[in-house]
């Protein structure tokens, strides 16, 4: 696509490609752009997310972004003005056993991603990586705090960061970097067993299992509504102080796992023992400051956790218990916890 053909489409809706737009976090950003008068081309493999989740008004195309081909056939059939990666295996616990399949997905699909936006121009790219870029015992996390992951989620996702840094100095490609932490809301997928705790205890309670916590439950985190970082993500790219930077998004308030268990036992009105299960390799305390996001887009006041959790479990009610999903591809077993071995 030549130039004046990109420079020409500033007159027209814009159209962006939302990546995992079938998964939690994705469908609530494609529902914000649609809202805001963009045409919206999602594309998703549907390996942790249902198109179901879709947004009716958005196209939908089932692949993987680490299909080459795919992935320059969309943008040669879309005129992609934005694109917003939230493609992801986001399940950081797991990442250590899984390190060839994490780096592919992770890496190698964004990279995909980033080669096509650069050849066709795209106007910004908006990358969702993560506050596991940050490692251990650096709270609050701020943007000016040194990377320093120590799992190969975080390590990947740092990896693209550094990337689209090179790709603006080498191209003069647009970004914008989220680093979100612990989302939940409705349409999350609560039957992964690896990932987002708060899905997996409601689940659990549904099922009438324990709830199970690595360790002594004192792990540290702050738990984000999703209505508090889909809107800023969507509204980003209209936001001209937000190119090429990196904001902390999500909830202030930490809790401790132990915590967490029973505050949502609270909001699902049900009660099951707590299962504590031995210890993993994870940063303790991992929670970050959000002023600068703040600041940049005018956000409002969080949603309480209580509140969010309140919303989320009449959701979850509503959908009922689902059957937990396995990871099938397990490449290094050694150290793998006990509880992800059980069936």
């Amino acid at each position: 696509m030549t130039r004046g053909a990109a420079d020409a489409r500033g007159a027209q809706a814009s159209t962006s490609l939302v990546t995992g737009g079938a998964g939690f976090l994705g469908a609530h950003v494609t529902s914000e752009l649609l809202r805001r008068g963009h045409s919206v081309v999602v594309l998703d493999d549907l390996s942790g997310g249902f198109e179901a989740n879709v947004p009716e008004g958005a196209k939908f195309v089932k692949g993987s972004v680490t299909d080459a081909r795919l992935v320059a056939e969309v943008f040669e059939r879309h005129p992609i003005d934005y694109v917003f990666h939230l493609a992801a295996y986001a399940a950081e616990g797991l990442s250590h056993f899984i390190k060839r399949f994490n780096y592919a997905n992770n890496v190698l699909g964004s990279v995909t991603l980033i080669n096509e936006a650069i050849e066709h121009r795209v106007r910004c790219f908006v990358f969702t990586s993560s506050i596991a870029v940050y490692g251990p015992e650096q709270t609050p996390m701020t943007e000016a705090t040194a990377p320093q992951p120590e799992d190969p989620y975080g390590i990947a996702k740092m990896a693209v960061e550094q990337d689209l840094r090179a790709t603006l100095r080498m191209f003069g490609l647009n970004h914008i970097i989220f680093r979100p932490h612990n989302v939940y809301g409705e349409q999350q997928n609560i039957g992964d067993r690896y990932r987002n705790v708060v899905g997996i205890f409601m689940n659990q309670l549904m099922r009438g299992e324990a709830l199970t916590v690595f360790g002594d439950g004192e792990q540290v985190r702050a738990f984000s509504y999703v209505s508090d970082v889909a809107p800023y993500i969507a509204q980003s790219v209209d936001v001209p102080e937000a190119y090429n930077e990196v904001f902390n998004v999500g909830a202030d308030l930490p809790v401790t796992l132990n915590e967490l268990a029973e505050k949502v036992m609270e909001a699902m009105q049900m009660e099951t023992p707590i299962r504590h299960l031995a210890p993993r390799q994870e940063v303790v305390n991992a929670f970050a400051d959000h002023q600068k996001a703040r600041r940049v887009f005018n956000m409002r006041p969080p949603v309480p956790l209580p509140e969010g959790l309140g919303r989320m479990a009449a959701w979850a009610k509503e959908v009922g218990p689902r059957q937990r999903s396995e990871f099938s591809a397990i490449e290094v077993t050694r150290g793998l916890p006990e509880v992800w071995r059980e069936s």
